[in-house]
């Protein structure tokens, strides 16, 4: 299995590296750029420009709560303004983190447009406190008021799992569509955990951006990185926007700086991967995968 990893990495390396090769062959005292956490990007073919790495809320998240509501209102507000003080403009919510109420209160003094946000519809059984599933008109009504804003930059579909998804949901996609031309919402998309769901988002014209979960060891993903990126690379090539989750293993190299170094190389060097979406707990370790980020050269 090593050395099947090992392969894969390398074999990944060669494919976006190829480009870089002869450009140091033609150019041998050109130095390689490395990559800027804090810079702006165009968000796939959306009208958003958003940073390279995003505030995730969701941590353990389940019920309303997450390991960043569990840290208690002020730690929880120190984490955001700490993350925009440092040039993060791009913050992850979800209903089902119960994170809707604190972001923009906590910056009710910085211009609405200096940052996006990004929420998700929980539309599956469980996971929220009500059985009941409304409408998506009725649920992102809800949204607005908790958000205490005017409209949603990205809008998501949380946690599809059946490669039949755009079929069984398009109700809710139709909806969200209109909310979406009245300008409550600015970007749709989905937040895919199987492969058959991330597959079926390639094709879908509605789908403007993915959530996807990307590391070199498969942990908490579709599926190994072998099966993983090769869909990663036909969403960016379609035009679709590609956040990445689940960088740090869930957490499971929190405490080994040596396995996040190598995801964030592995993901950023993909080149079909546009925001980092991570679910830090404390300001510095915002600092300290950003200082990994910039080190990494740009392929």
């Amino acid at each position: 299995m090593k050395i099947k990893r090992r392969r894969f990495l390398q074999q990944s390396a060669l494919g976006v590296g190829g480009v870089l090769l002869g450009a140091r062959l033609t150019s041998a005292d050109s130095k390689p750029q490395n990559f800027n956490p804090y810079e702006t990007i165009p968000f796939g073919k959306t009208k958003l420009d958003v940073t390279r790495l995003c505030l995730g809320t969701g941590m353990n998240g389940g019920m309303r709560q997450s390991n960043q509501t569990r840290m208690g209102k002020a730690k929880f507000e120190d984490l955001i303004h700490g993350a925009y003080d440092r040039g993060i403009r791009l913050f992850d919510m979800a209903d089902l983190y119960g994170t809707h109420p604190y972001l923009i209160p906590t910056l009710k003094d910085i211009p609405r447009d200096n940052y996006k946000i990004i929420s998700k519809l929980w539309w599956r059984k469980g996971g929220i406190p009500e059985p009941e599933r409304p409408d998506a008109n009725i649920v992102v009504a809800r949204f607005l008021k908790e958000l205490r804003t005017d409209y949603i930059d990205v809008l998501l579909l949380h946690c599809v799992t059946s490669g039949k998804w755009p079929e069984e949901l398009r109700r809710q996609m139709d909806i969200l569509s209109g909310l979406k031309e009245k300008g409550m919402i600015r970007a749709l998309g989905v937040s895919c955990h199987s492969l058959e769901a991330l597959d079926a988002a390639v094709s879908e014209p509605w789908v403007q951006c993915v959530h996807t979960r990307i590391n070199p060891d498969g942990v908490q993903m579709d599926g190994p990185a072998d099966k993983v990126v090769p869909i990663l690379k036909r969403l960016h090539a379609a035009g679709k926007a590609v956040t990445g989750m689940k960088i740090c293993g869930a957490g499971k190299w929190r405490d080994d700086p040596e396995k996040r170094a190598e995801s964030i190389k592995f993901v950023l060097g993909l080149g079909c991967v546009d925001v980092l979406n991570v679910g830090f707990e404390k300001p510095a370790e915002i600092d300290d995968f950003a200082g990994m980020v910039t080190k990494t050269a740009r392929i």
